[in-house]
């Protein structure tokens, strides 16, 4: 399914980035900057894989 697909890529764009950012925080000279980006990028693609799981649910009325 496309949204499967979809969802891990997305999931392992957001384990990337955790990754990264914890490789950037271990560093005495990484840039608070870049950190707060990335943190940025990853919530973003936490918000999108939330919506996408979300969709695939079907709508309940009770």
């Amino acid at each position: 399914m496309v949204f499967d697909t979809e969802i891990e890529t997305l999931k392992a764009a957001h384990r990337a980035l955790d990754e990264r950012i914890r490789q950037l925080e271990l560093e005495r000279s990484a840039g608070q900057l870049e950190v707060q980006r990335l943190k940025k990028r990853k919530l973003q693609l936490r918000d999108r894989i939330t919506r996408l799981e979300s969709s695939r649910l079907p709508d309940i009325i009770a």
